[in-house]
């Protein structure tokens, strides 16, 4: 049992039960787990509630950064969950590859291939995932692929917001409660723009470059051979300052984007929705 370290308010209790009985009566299950802070509460309710009749499992491609591999390992290692990775090949398919409108959709309907497969190989009963109910106000096509497949979602089906999952993941002692969004790299590329495995490690390197200089939360947006990099607004004048531009454009150029510039607007997620 994860013990309850702060308080909560009446509604967040509420729910935090809510979803420990519906999971409990799952009996087993299997997680789509990606180490973001949404399918990790999902993850470690599931081991609180089951033990060893719930596993979680990672689709790896070269869409997911290796950081956020890894950090989705160590997570997994401190809850204690079973934790399988699953190789997934959404890259060559041209319905993910493309980069429709709609890539997420075939994003997770590979994922949810394999999920279903281990969870009928396991003979666990239900496949569940970390979609919350602020999702459902999204542009989210992954969400319909997921439904297709029997995909149980918690978080939204008992309207947990982001700020519930945060709040609940830290009174709960979850040492990653306040963790950035992350989505997968794929992202970084508007819509009808090839993705590719080399403009993936591309994106991957520029942004673990940035990082490096201790801004956390990064997006290095790949229009063709232009980088344009996107960091919290309230961070702009910090990187201004400390980081050599010089620097990053000689790194940048190396690694093959012809332009770097800076977004004034900052870091929005899901921007290029636009």
């Amino acid at each position: 049992m994860f013990y309850q370290l702060e308080t909560l308010s009446n509604e967040q209790t509420g729910k935090l039960q809510t979803i420990r009985n519906f999971i409990k009566n799952l009996n087993s299950v299997c997680v789509a787990y990606s180490g973001g802070v949404d399918s990790t509460l999902v993850a470690s309710l599931a081991f609180e509630q089951l033990g060893s009749k719930a596993v979680a499992i990672t689709g790896v491609s070269p869409a997911l950064a290796k950081t956020l591999l890894d950090e989705a390992k160590s997570q997994a290692k401190w809850i204690g969950i079973q934790h399988l990775e699953v190789e997934t090949s959404e890259l060559d398919q041209l319905s993910y590859s493309a980069n429709p409108k709609n890539r997420c959709f075939a994003c997770k309907k590979e994922l949810h291939k394999h999920t279903k497969y281990l969870s009928e190989k396991l003979n666990y009963k239900n496949v569940c995932d970390g979609v919350n109910f602020d999702d459902l106000k999204d542009y989210r096509p992954g969400i319909q692929a997921a439904r297709e497949a029997g995909v149980v979602s918690p978080l939204a089906k008992f309207k947990f917001t982001k700020k519930d999952i945060r709040d609940i993941s830290r009174a709960l002692g979850f040492p990653w409660w306040d963790k950035p969004a992350q989505p997968c790299l794929s992202s970084r590329f508007p819509y009808g723009h090839q993705i590719t495995n080399k403009r993936l490690k591309m994106v991957e390197k520029a942004e673990e470059f940035i990082k490096k200089g201790g801004i956390s939360e990064v997006r290095v947006r790949c229009h063709g051979s232009t980088a344009r990099i996107e960091i919290p607004q309230d961070e702009l004048k910090i990187f201004c300052k400390e980081y050599d531009f010089n620097q990053i454009i000689n790194y940048f150029s190396n690694l093959g984007f012809k332009c770097t510039s800076l977004d004034l607007e900052g870091l929005i997620s899901g921007k290029l929705n636009r």
